[in-house]
């Protein structure tokens, strides 16, 4: 159960972040509806795949797609209150992370899998979303930008896969996992933390300043 109201608060959560993503790009309602929703459940659907976990999540549960494009058409209709609620969302966001990444180790977990690829189920359900989202709009996903986003999920999902191995009943070692992992989620955007970023620069600047040096 809590795992259950986290995720459809998830859910929630990222589809009115997919609405207004599409928003941005100027996208009809079938458009803003296809996104919140690659955003809500396309990390689960992919990990479900891909682990071979059937039916999928939302044909297991089509209300989940309601509760989804009722939350995106919402978005719709008052955008601009949405957007003000840039802090709550974050805070919904780092709960749905977390959730996300719990309900996709255990997915893996259960079908007798190891640590790598518990993790990977975990980040997979947690972040595909997101990076979805990102690729149908053209840009570069969010989670490779600088955002420790992408290191929560692993760190969650991780903890709770040892916490289970440690002999603890799964309701707790997710209750465990989810609030350690919100909390380092909230530290990192708090104090701006991220990941190193790799910078080459532009190869053809390169060449014409190695061209200036000869001359």
């Amino acid at each position: 159960m809590f795992l259950l109201v986290l995720y459809i608060i998830g859910i929630t959560a990222e589809g009115m972040s997919g609405a207004l993503v599409a928003g941005r790009y100027r996208m009809d309602l079938i458009g803003v509806l296809f996104i919140a929703l690659a955003a809500a459940i396309g990390g689960g659907s992919i990990r479900d795949i891909l682990f071979d976990h059937y039916p999928l999540t939302w044909v297991a549960h089509p209300e989940y797609i309601i509760v989804i494009c009722a939350a995106a058409l919402l978005t719709t209709l008052i955008p601009s209150v949405i957007a003000r609620l840039e802090k709550l969302f974050l805070v919904l966001d780092a709960l749905g992370l977390v959730a996300f990444a719990v309900i996709g180790a255990e997915v893996a977990r259960a079908q007798g899998l190891g640590v790598v690829l518990v993790v990977s189920s975990g980040v997979i359900t947690a972040v595909f979303g997101g990076v979805l989202r990102d690729i149908f709009c053209g840009i570069v996903p969010l989670v490779f930008r600088k955002e420790l986003y992408a290191g929560v999920a692993i760190l969650t999902s991780l903890l709770y896969y040892w916490l289970c191995i440690a002999g603890l009943e799964a309701e707790v070692a997710s209750i465990i996992a989810v609030a350690c992992g919100f909390i380092i989620r909230i530290w990192a955007i708090w104090y701006n933390i991220s990941v190193p970023v790799f910078s080459y620069g532009d190869r053809s600047d390169g060449d014409n300043k190695t061209q200036q040096n000869n001359t």
